[in-house]
């Protein structure tokens, strides 16, 4: 795989990542504070970003011959992707009797997954 195209893939991974966070916390607002249709067309985006970070964290994963340490933080990364779904459908529907538990997954998993991806932690 060449430079140019692994550099790509870092570029869309890294950038989007602060955009799927900020994405989430926006549409967890809209829909809390009733704006229910805003709040799903940023779910809409939001799902987009998941198969941004998806797609370029599998291109990064060939290119880097798969360590590891980042096929854990991709499997924490799918669990964060889960709580988020979670977070926001069930506050749609107005389910939410597990919200504690499906933000503290989130929570704990978005530390794990920045550590991991600065390699703060590593093995």
């Amino acid at each position: 795989m060449s430079q140019q195209l692994i550099n790509i893939f870092y570029q869309s991974h890294i950038g989007s990542w602060a955009i799927l966070v900020l994405l989430f916390f926006v549409s967890y607002f809209l829909v809390k504070g009733g704006i229910r249709k805003g709040g799903k067309i940023v779910h809409m985006i939001l799902r987009l970003f998941y198969i941004i970070q998806i797609v370029s964290g599998v291109g990064l994963l060939m290119a880097y011959q798969f360590p590891a340490a980042f096929i854990i933080k991709g499997i924490i990364a799918i669990v964060m992707i889960y709580a988020m779904e979670m977070i926001l459908v069930r506050t749609q529907k107005g389910t939410m009797e597990k919200g504690g538990l499906y933000w503290a997954i989130l929570l704990i998993s978005l530390v794990l997954v920045i550590l991991l991806g600065f390699e703060v932690i590593s093995f």
